[in-house]
């Protein structure tokens, strides 16, 4: 048979503290998780793909294209 002195004691003083440091750890993690995450998933691979398609783009070409499209009412 178990007794209430067999059960141990719970904990009442600085429960309050010790859960608010372990959860502000968890968050701290998590944030520098996500945000290690979405600079080599997001920023990174998009910084990329600018600098690629600027590398060769041609602006008065572009606007040459625009222009003969019709894409401009003003320009002649």
């Amino acid at each position: 048979t178990t007794t209430s002195s067999a059960w141990a004691k719970p904990q009442m003083r600085g429960l309050l503290a010790r859960h608010l440091q372990i959860h502000i750890v968890g968050a701290f993690v998590v944030t520098l998780g996500v945000a290690v995450f979405y600079k080599f998933a997001v920023a990174k691979p998009r910084k990329k793909a600018y600098a690629d398609f600027y590398r060769n783009y041609d602006s008065m070409k572009d606007f040459e294209e625009m222009r003969k499209a019709g894409v401009f009412q003003r320009v002649k």
